[in-house]
């Protein structure tokens, strides 16, 4: 965790409620608590933090690690505006007096393995994942008693348009996963998967599908790790989540919801962790799944190693003829400026998929790193080729 709670005596009030929106610069970001006018985005994309902490003796804005410290005026208000940031979301914290703590302007997500405070750089001219005037989908709460883990889970089902109104009808279905230290909220809060497919549909650029979010991180009793000897619950264990898949999640899904319960009509998709996640289930269950993705992840997660297509993952790749006859999509995608060791290490598994002659689909998606606008992109490329 990013340091202890502990009990302070220092007033923390988002000072922008004080303050006439008319007079400040830039615009709220629209991550922000309602009636917050801080944080805000200037129009160059530097970004203005501002606290009311009068009995602080330090403040310091921490954003994926880098440190922007605040200064503070006579009434006890620390500010600071930040350089240029990237468009997209990016998770950030306070640091007030060695603690980190959440601005009390923004709302939190939760993306770093606990809950965050985010700001959102607003991408100019952009809007397929905004709310926009079309017929919206919803996303309901299932919660479940897992056979696999003996454990409630939890998972987010969109719906798309007209669902509950055609009762006939029956729709096919897309698997999409979260990434590290991430659950299966981030889609909907972070990624906006909703409302893409809301806008897609309206434009008949997708077909009508229901799409389930269901979180990565599974344990069998007694095992809370990826190994016995690991004790982390944020850490995978690949083969608990394909036990929760295959006899909890989809039977659940195929039993609840009208959906069409053949491989045709099922795909699988993850970001990251979830990307290794589910091009393993994919791949491995080609009679569950005919389409498949990967955003920003192989199935050689972070390692930079070469990969023989005779022999990686159970040689599920050596028959190249019998893999292509079978997966309709093999897809995957990333950002362009990633980070070490994604780029190599997905290039590696690239390699592999070449060397084996399996057929895929890659998008580069220009000028953005290990992010969700990266994941927001795949997803808006993903999703109208599915079920055609």
């Amino acid at each position: 965790m990013k340091g202890v709670l502990l009990a302070i005596a220092i007033a923390i009030i988002p000072v922008s409620t004080t303050l006439a929106a008319d007079d400040l610069p830039g615009e709220a970001a629209p991550t922000n608590v309602p009636g917050a006018h801080y944080p805000r985005i200037l129009p160059d994309h530097r970004a203005m933090f501002r606290l009311e902490a009068p009995e602080a003796h330090s403040v310091v804005v921490e954003i994926y690690g880098q440190t922007y410290p605040m200064k503070k005026d006579a009434d006890g208000v620390w500010s600071v505006t930040t350089p240029p940031l990237v468009v997209g979301f990016h998770y950030y914290s306070l640091i007030l007096d060695g603690v980190h703590v959440n601005d009390p302007g923004s709302q939190t997500f939760y993306g770093t393995g606990i809950d965050s405070s985010g700001v959102e750089v607003p991408e100019p001219g952009v809007d397929y994942y905004h709310r926009q005037d079309v017929p919206h989908g919803d996303v309901r709460i299932r919660l479940y008693h897992s056979k696999v883990t003996e454990k409630w889970r939890r998972t987010f089902i969109y719906t798309p348009p007209g669902y509950d109104e055609h009762i006939d009808k029956r729709y096919p279905v897309l698997y999409l996963e979260h990434g590290s230290n991430e659950n299966e909220t981030g889609w909907t809060f972070l990624g906006h998967a909703n409302l893409i497919l809301d806008n897609l549909i309206a434009e008949k650029k997708a077909v009508p599908m229901i799409v389930v979010m269901n979180n990565v991180y599974a344990h069998r009793p007694g095992q809370t790790g990826s190994a016995p000897q690991i004790k982390s619950p944020l850490r995978p264990d690949f083969p608990a989540f394909e036990a929760v898949m295959l006899q909890d999640v989809i039977p659940m899904i195929d039993a609840t919801f009208r959906t069409i319960p053949d491989r045709d009509h099922r795909a699988i998709a993850g970001l990251s962790m979830g990307s290794n996640a589910a091009l393993r289930v994919g791949t491995g269950n080609l009679d569950k799944f005919a389409y498949i993705g990967g955003f920003s992840g192989g199935m050689n997660g972070l390692h930079t190693e070469p990969l023989d297509p005779a022999a990686a993952f159970d040689g599920r790749f050596k028959d190249a003829a019998a893999f292509n006859a079978k997966v309709k999509l093999l897809w995957l995608g990333m950002g362009t400026v990633e980070p070490a060791p994604f780029p190599a290490a997905i290039g590696l598994f690239r390699k592999m998929l070449d060397e084996a002659g399996i057929h895929y689909t890659f998008y580069s998606s220009p000028g953005t790193a290990h992010e969700w606008l990266t994941w927001r992109r795949d997803l808006h490329q993903f999703a109208p080729i599915l079920f055609k």
